[in-house]
């Protein structure tokens, strides 16, 4: 498969998980702009991730129906209106639906990029593919706060929208001229009673966790929404039982590597997802460090992500996914245990060293799981597997940050402190590591040959 392809891919998917976070640095001056407060604008970080939990559901489908190529490059187009509708808004209510309207596109844009991945490449080259198509999401959430930060305190935050415009133009240009046309799937239809619970499920569960970590609202808000969340979860499974093409094909779980990569994916994500929420507040409140200080230091698992692309064929086929997924939990999560060792005098080189390591396992996990998933999925029923991880993915990543705040909380409470401490922090990184190894459980029942044909390891049969 032509390199092209994921790099194209992954020119979009670095806008869109850039963007997701590198508003959070700029928040102060935004809300001071617009006439409102730094709390109070944690709303528009809520309302993106509320719309993402919302229509990733339903991207397989309507990728499935209209043609992956043709809604990826909507997508885009979805995403570069609410950038500008955000660097237009002057009131808190304007500013929360850009990022509304932001969300509708960046919900389309990874999981329909996945499955264009999936559909137009050969499994042996799947690895690969996948390794470009990983690194956006884990250098965006890195570079995104050193990114807002710089702008925001040397030129104007509209720009931190206003940006996104000539690159969404470019992608969709880029798109038009090198993705492959991956043919429509016939007789899809769509089952609107399982959007809508499967949509108020996804977003109640991410807006209460949100809410809660983040309490922009009422903490207790956040617990009623994430009840009402899990609630309508257990609606939608029983009428995903019962309905012969819901919006989420729960049957494609008895499916071992797709329902492995799910599960595992649950608590390594959970973990890691935490990583970017404690990582620059240890270094700014615990050791003293600036915005843009911070967000260079973390910058660094850059490097270990690169690394990664380099080595994740290689890795797979001498050890196969088994192997290679238990090592990246355990060292993943040991690595992440680390960080909670650091503090201000530990020597910087030592910090930037666990980074960069933790960084290159982090990678090979998420690069792995997303070519397992797709080891053993009918290519028919690639669009339903990848809103599944989708969904699932942002979940686990709104309970992670959740997780975090909520540890932190504690700690501090039992050591009788009004504001965090280091010691708070190194409670909070000993358990997300925690959380992030117990996946080797999930990946330890696989059976050894599992996803073979995709690590390169046998030979397809004809």
């Amino acid at each position: 498969m032509k390199r092209i392809v994921p790099i194209v891919l992954a020119v979009a998917l670095f806008m869109e998980n850039m963007d997701s976070t590198v508003i959070a640095t700029s928040l102060p001056a935004i809300a001071r702009d617009i006439g409102t407060s730094p709390i109070a604008l944690k709303l528009a970080l809520t309302s993106y991730y509320v719309s993402l939990a919302i229509f990733i559901p339903i991207s397989g489908r309507i990728a499935d129906r209209w043609g992956a190529k043709f809604v990826f490059r909507l997508a885009i187009a979805v995403f570069i209106a609410g950038s500008l509708a955000c660097s237009i808004a002057s009131s808190l209510e304007g500013f929360v639906a850009a990022r509304f309207l932001q969300g509708m596109g960046g919900a389309m844009m990874t999981p329909v990029g996945r499955l264009l991945l999936v559909r137009s490449a050969p499994k042996a080259e799947l690895v690969n593919a996948m390794a470009w198509f990983s690194i956006p999401a884990l250098i965006g959430p890195l570079v995104g706060p050193p990114v807002g930060g710089f702008i925001t305190t040397y030129a104007d935050w509209r720009w931190i929208f206003l940006i996104n415009l000539p690159i969404g133009i470019v992608g969709i240009l880029l798109a038009t001229r090198f993705l492959p046309s991956v043919a429509k799937v016939e007789g899809i239809r769509f089952d609107i009673p399982g959007f809508l619970l499967s949509g108020f499920a996804c977003a109640g569960l991410v807006f209460g966790f949100s809410v809660v970590s983040l309490p922009a609202l009422p903490p207790i808000i956040g617990v009623i929404m994430a009840i009402s969340g899990f609630a309508a979860s257990l609606v939608f499974i029983r009428h995903a039982r019962r309905t012969e093409e819901p919006v989420l094909r729960l049957s494609m779980l008895s499916i071992p590597t797709l329902r492995a990569a799910l599960i595992g994916g649950i608590f390594f994500r959970v973990g890691s997802g935490a990583v970017p929420f404690l990582l620059p507040l240890m270094l700014q409140l615990g050791f003293g460090y600036t915005p843009f200080q911070s967000g260079l230091i973390t910058c660094v698992s850059i490097g270990g992500a690169i690394a990664m692309k380099f080595l994740a064929k290689p890795l797979l086929h001498r050890f196969g996914f088994r192997a290679t997924m238990v090592g990246a939990a355990i060292f993943g999560g040991i690595l992440t245990m680390a960080i909670g060792f650091a503090r201000p005098d530990t020597p910087v080189p030592l910090v930037l060293a666990m980074l960069l390591v933790g960084g290159f396992f982090r990678s090979m996990f998420f690069t792995s799981i997303n070519a397992l998933a797709f080891a053993d999925v009918p290519n028919k029923r690639a669009g339903d597997a990848t809103a599944m991880l989708a969904a699932v993915q942002q979940v686990s990543v709104a309970m992670g940050v959740a997780l975090a705040g909520a540890v932190l909380e504690v700690a501090m409470t039992l050591g009788g402190r009004a504001d965090v401490g280091v010691a708070d922090f190194s409670v909070a990184f000993f358990v997300v590591g925690a959380v992030m190894t117990t996946a080797t459980f999930v990946f330890l029942r696989l059976q050894a040959d599992a996803g073979d044909e995709v690590a390169g390891r046998r030979v397809p049969a004809e």
